[in-house]
Protein backbone atom coordinates (compact mmCIF):
# COMPACT_ATOMS: atom_id res chain seq x y z
CA UNK A 1 0.00 0.00 0.00
CA UNK A 2 1.38 3.34 -1.02
CA UNK A 3 2.87 5.63 2.26
CA UNK A 4 -0.57 8.18 1.84
CA UNK A 5 -2.59 5.37 2.09
CA UNK A 6 -1.39 3.76 4.69
CA UNK A 7 -1.28 7.03 6.55
CA UNK A 8 -4.67 7.57 5.71
CA UNK A 9 -5.44 4.11 6.80
CA UNK A 10 -4.07 4.95 10.09
CA UNK A 11 -5.93 8.23 10.71
CA UNK A 12 -9.02 6.49 10.22
CA UNK A 13 -8.51 3.61 12.10
CA UNK A 14 -7.59 5.84 15.18
CA UNK A 15 -10.50 8.43 14.66
CA UNK A 16 -12.79 5.38 14.34
CA UNK A 17 -11.30 3.46 17.30
CA UNK A 18 -11.86 7.23 19.49
CA UNK A 19 -15.45 7.10 17.72
CA UNK A 20 -16.22 3.27 18.99
CA UNK A 21 -14.57 3.82 22.37
CA UNK A 22 -16.86 7.37 22.98
CA UNK A 23 -19.55 4.59 22.98
CA UNK A 24 -18.55 2.48 25.17
CA UNK A 25 -18.63 2.70 28.94
CA UNK A 26 -15.78 4.24 30.45
CA UNK A 27 -15.07 1.42 32.75
CA UNK A 28 -14.26 -0.64 29.90
CA UNK A 29 -10.69 -1.17 29.19
CA UNK A 30 -9.20 -0.82 25.76
CA UNK A 31 -6.20 -2.40 24.83
CA UNK A 32 -3.32 -1.38 22.48
CA UNK A 33 -1.45 -3.49 19.92
CA UNK A 34 1.89 -1.03 20.47
CA UNK A 35 2.91 1.70 23.19
CA UNK A 36 2.28 3.88 20.24
CA UNK A 37 -1.26 3.77 19.71
CA UNK A 38 -1.67 4.54 22.94
CA UNK A 39 -0.08 7.56 23.00
CA UNK A 40 -1.92 8.33 19.87
CA UNK A 41 -5.29 7.33 21.55
CA UNK A 42 -4.37 9.56 24.72
CA UNK A 43 -3.58 12.62 22.26
CA UNK A 44 -6.73 12.49 20.13
CA UNK A 45 -9.18 12.05 23.24
CA UNK A 46 -7.13 14.89 24.76
CA UNK A 47 -7.45 17.17 21.51
CA UNK A 48 -10.93 16.67 21.04
CA UNK A 49 -11.84 17.33 24.87
CA UNK A 50 -10.14 20.80 24.77
CA UNK A 51 -11.73 21.24 21.26
CA UNK A 52 -15.06 20.78 23.11
CA UNK A 53 -14.14 23.00 26.52
CA UNK A 54 -12.70 25.52 24.86
CA UNK A 55 -15.70 26.12 22.62
CA UNK A 56 -17.51 26.79 26.24
CA UNK A 57 -14.74 28.19 27.51
CA UNK A 58 -14.96 31.10 24.80
CA UNK A 59 -18.65 31.85 25.49
CA UNK A 60 -17.97 32.31 28.90
CA UNK A 61 -15.00 34.85 28.61
CA UNK A 62 -17.17 36.70 26.02
CA UNK A 63 -14.60 35.35 22.89
CA UNK A 64 -17.25 33.63 21.39
CA UNK A 65 -21.62 34.44 21.39
CA UNK A 66 -23.24 32.74 23.95
CA UNK A 67 -25.50 29.67 22.28
CA UNK A 68 -26.75 27.48 25.52
CA UNK A 69 -27.22 24.23 23.30
CA UNK A 70 -23.75 24.27 21.97
CA UNK A 71 -22.53 25.16 25.12
CA UNK A 72 -24.17 21.89 26.62
CA UNK A 73 -23.53 19.79 24.07
CA UNK A 74 -19.75 20.90 24.26
CA UNK A 75 -19.57 20.43 27.88
CA UNK A 76 -21.42 17.34 28.25
CA UNK A 77 -18.79 15.65 25.42
CA UNK A 78 -15.97 17.13 27.46
CA UNK A 79 -17.28 15.94 30.49
CA UNK A 80 -17.56 12.05 28.66
CA UNK A 81 -13.86 12.71 26.70
CA UNK A 82 -12.31 13.28 29.81
CA UNK A 83 -12.82 9.81 31.49
CA UNK A 84 -11.41 8.51 29.22
CA UNK A 85 -7.46 8.65 28.06
CA UNK A 86 -6.72 7.88 31.52
CA UNK A 87 -6.08 4.08 30.37
CA UNK A 88 -3.28 4.99 27.97
CA UNK A 89 -1.04 6.38 30.60
CA UNK A 90 -0.47 2.28 31.02
CA UNK A 91 2.96 1.02 31.78
CA UNK A 92 5.54 1.06 29.04
CA UNK A 93 3.29 3.46 27.30
CA UNK A 94 5.65 6.63 28.18
CA UNK A 95 6.30 9.16 25.65
CA UNK A 96 4.43 11.63 23.52
CA UNK A 97 4.53 15.19 25.43
CA UNK A 98 4.03 13.25 28.77
CA UNK A 99 6.65 13.62 31.34
CA UNK A 100 8.30 10.62 33.28
CA UNK A 101 6.74 11.61 36.39
CA UNK A 102 3.00 10.13 35.46
CA UNK A 103 4.88 6.93 35.68
CA UNK A 104 6.64 7.47 38.69
CA UNK A 105 3.59 9.70 40.50
CA UNK A 106 0.56 7.55 39.60
CA UNK A 107 -1.64 7.73 43.12
CA UNK A 108 -0.76 11.98 42.46
CA UNK A 109 -1.04 11.80 38.63
CA UNK A 110 -4.62 9.68 39.11
CA UNK A 111 -5.35 12.02 41.73
CA UNK A 112 -5.29 15.39 39.21
CA UNK A 113 -6.83 13.30 36.79
CA UNK A 114 -10.24 12.21 39.00
CA UNK A 115 -9.93 16.20 39.86
CA UNK A 116 -10.06 17.30 36.23
CA UNK A 117 -13.22 14.79 35.60
CA UNK A 118 -15.10 16.67 38.37
CA UNK A 119 -14.26 19.78 37.28
CA UNK A 120 -15.13 19.80 34.05
CA UNK A 121 -18.31 17.19 35.21
CA UNK A 122 -19.02 20.63 36.68
CA UNK A 123 -18.88 22.86 33.55
CA UNK A 124 -21.32 20.57 32.34
CA UNK A 125 -23.50 20.35 34.93
CA UNK A 126 -23.46 24.27 35.01
CA UNK A 127 -23.87 24.49 31.06
CA UNK A 128 -27.04 22.47 31.34
CA UNK A 129 -29.26 24.71 33.13
CA UNK A 130 -28.69 27.06 30.46
CA UNK A 131 -27.11 29.17 32.45
CA UNK A 132 -24.17 31.12 31.44
CA UNK A 133 -23.51 32.62 35.06
CA UNK A 134 -23.32 29.04 36.06
CA UNK A 135 -21.61 27.92 33.35
CA UNK A 136 -18.79 31.10 34.06
CA UNK A 137 -18.72 30.02 38.06
CA UNK A 138 -17.48 26.73 36.88
CA UNK A 139 -14.88 27.29 34.18
CA UNK A 140 -12.19 28.91 35.96
CA UNK A 141 -12.10 26.01 38.20
CA UNK A 142 -11.75 23.08 35.45
CA UNK A 143 -8.84 25.35 33.41
CA UNK A 144 -7.26 25.37 37.06
CA UNK A 145 -7.54 21.62 37.07
CA UNK A 146 -6.47 21.47 33.25
CA UNK A 147 -3.52 24.08 34.30
CA UNK A 148 -2.05 22.31 37.03
CA UNK A 149 -1.85 18.37 35.53
CA UNK A 150 -0.68 20.17 32.52
CA UNK A 151 1.93 22.23 34.68
CA UNK A 152 3.40 18.69 36.66
CA UNK A 153 2.78 16.01 34.07
CA UNK A 154 3.24 17.45 30.03
CA UNK A 155 6.22 18.64 28.78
Amino acid sequence: MPRSRTAAATVFGLVAAIAALAAVPASAQPTFATPQDAIKYRQQTLKEMQQNFKRVADMASGRADFDAKVAETSAARAAELIKMPWVGFGPGTEGGKAKPAIWKEQDKFKAAATRGEEEVAKVAAAAKTGDLNAIKAAIGGAGASCKACHDMYRE
